[in-house]
């Protein structure tokens, strides 16, 4: 098992410090993120032989747990690298030959540029679409939210194709003409992740292409979903963890003192830590058995791939909720930190794909029904 501790510990030290500026600022992490650099931590996933950790899913629980109960908003910046690169080491474009090895060394940072206006959280289905020229591919992407929007230096961009009803993913370096902020990030969650609306229009080297002509669909869903996915709910699972630290923490010290004892005397009090307490332990366990089937795969690793994000979401808001309902008025002055973790678990709950989309999925997968209406992009549900 890979030692983590001694690249781990600086950053979450670094991030911890920051993190209430970085919430009360909603201002991009930008210590936490170059302590990230520095750690290698950037390339815990990716494949030694690439200059990567060589790392695998539950090293990144490990650190992405870790990571969230310091700050959400490291995290998910985190989350969104790791997303990003798994793709782009598996297929690595020819136009940017040196991509992989920044990735890996923490020279360049990496996201996604999914999500569209025009399909919302149906990240899978972009409306934007690229026309061929001569030269290359002629891109015309909006794309609402972004990570890390004017701070990556990489970002993987989805698009229809100009020819068949298909998508294609095109690594594109943030100093490329036509990639452009177009808008602010104001969040109630998860403030500091520069998740702001982003233009990629103009012309891109055809040699920037992940993976094959028209294999944008299978990267998302075999490689981005399932990283995602784990890496998404080991932030759930961390900031519900921090939540129930703060709340058994700050119960056990309260007094009340006209009674003479604590507020985890009370019975209630207590019964709901329980439940807290439990429901963590439950969603933890999920997340790790989630982890080893993506490690070594079986036939119901989709199904966990599917569940673990919507499981551990929903967690996340239960636990947070009831934080801050034990904890009171003391959650709501922001000292406890339990009401930066209840926002945030918030956001990642609406994340496309979002936990009301991943049940259904599950659902039609436990049925025997393909996930997606179009069949261009059907996948058939394992048996």
């Amino acid at each position: 098992m890979m030692n983590l501790t001694a690249r781990l510990d600086p950053v979450l030290a670094v991030a911890g410090a920051n993190a209430r500026d970085v919430d009360a600022a909603a201002r991009f992490p930008t210590e936490a993120v170059h302590a990230l650099r520095e750690s290698g931590l950037l390339g815990l996933t990716m494949p030694q032989d690439a200059g990567g950790l060589g790392g695998g899913p539950h090293e990144l629980v490990e650190v992405l747990s870790a990571l969230a109960g310091a700050c959400g908003s490291t995290a998910m910046i985190y989350l969104m690298h790791i997303s990003a690169v798994m793709p782009v080491a598996a297929a690595p474009p020819a136009g940017l030959p040196g991509v992989v090895a920044d990735m890996a060394s923490g020279r360049a940072l990496a996201s996604l540029a999914f999500s569209e206006p025009g399909s919302r959280s149906h990240f899978w289905a972009p409306v934007s679409r690229a026309r061929q020229n001569d030269a290359g591919v002629l891109l015309d992407a909006r794309k609402s939210w972004v990570t890390s929007a004017g701070h990556a230096d990489v970002y993987l961009v989805s698009t229809r194709t100009a020819a068949a009803d298909t998508v294609d993913l095109y690594a594109i370096p943030a100093g490329h003409p036509g990639v452009e902020v177009s808008g602010e990030w104001r969040g109630m969650g998860l403030r500091g992740n520069a998740s702001s609306p982003m233009t990629f229009a103009g012309e891109v080297p055809e040699e920037n292409r992940v993976g094959a002509a028209g294999g944008g669909m299978d990267l998302m869903l075999q490689t981005v979903l399932p990283w995602f996915n784990l890496g998404n709910a080991s932030v759930s699972v961390g900031l519900s963890r921090a939540a129930v630290e703060a709340a058994i923490h700050h119960t056990s010290a309260a007094r009340l003192e006209h009674l003479g004892e604590s507020l985890a005397a009370l019975p209630t009090v207590r019964a709901r830590l329980a439940k807290m307490s439990i429901e963590l332990a439950v969603t933890t366990a999920y997340l790790h058995q989630a982890a080893g089937r993506l490690a070594e795969p079986r036939d119901d690793t989709m199904l966990h791939v599917l569940g673990v994000k919507a499981a551990a979401n929903d967690a996340a808001l239960s636990i947070t909720d009831a934080a801050m309902r034990v904890c009171g008025g003391a959650a709501f002055s922001e000292h406890l930190h339990i009401d930066r973790y209840f926002r945030d678990a918030r956001a990642g709950h609406v994340m496309a794909p979002t936990a009301d989309v991943l049940y259904d999925f599950y659902g039609k997968a436990i049925t025997g029904q393909p996930l997606f209406d179009s069949p261009s992009a059907a996948v058939n549900a394992p048996a």
